[in-house]
């Protein structure tokens, strides 16, 4: 699994509790951002079907800890394809803390299973995972072909 979409982020006071370290919830929300980024930066032209009536239900996310992190720690939230069927996609997380000696540590793995859908809030039906989206995925099947 060395194909993976990275993103980069410095730890704030905001997300941790009161002894320091970073709260749980914190990991779950950088997962829905590393996947937000990917999508602006690999497939630009899903952000505009999701202002119409795409939606992508997250339907499981998971987190495990291996240690802690606290206000600025540099981490790297690692996200690597793991299924690509016809109307879902399934995701992992290594949550990657960079050390200043240039050294890293795995600090948390998560997992993250998500439903493409279309229509109504009231209405939603699963639908085909968008071209663009295959597309911009293509690249991090373990083939290169989708």
């Amino acid at each position: 699994m060395d194909k993976y979409f990275e993103y980069l982020h410095t730890v704030g006071f905001e997300e941790t509790n009161i002894v320091g370290n970073v709260y749980y919830v914190n990991y779950l929300r950088w997962q829905g951002r590393c996947r937000e980024m990917f999508l602006k930066s690999h497939a630009p032209d899903v952000l505009d079907d999701l202002r119409a009536d795409l939606k992508l239900f997250t339907l499981k996310v998971s987190c495990e800890f291996f240690a802690e992190i606290t206000a600025f720690d540099e981490l790297s939230i690692r996200m690597h394809l793991v299924d690509l069927a016809q109307t879902q996609i399934e995701f992992s997380f290594d949550y990657v803390r960079l050390d200043p000696g240039g050294g890293t540590t795995l600090v948390a793995r998560g997992r993250q299973r998500v439903a493409c859908m279309r229509g109504p809030n009231t209405l939603t039906v699963p639908t085909r995972v968008p071209e663009p989206l295959l597309r911009a995925l293509q690249p991090y099947t373990a083939d290169g072909r989708g």
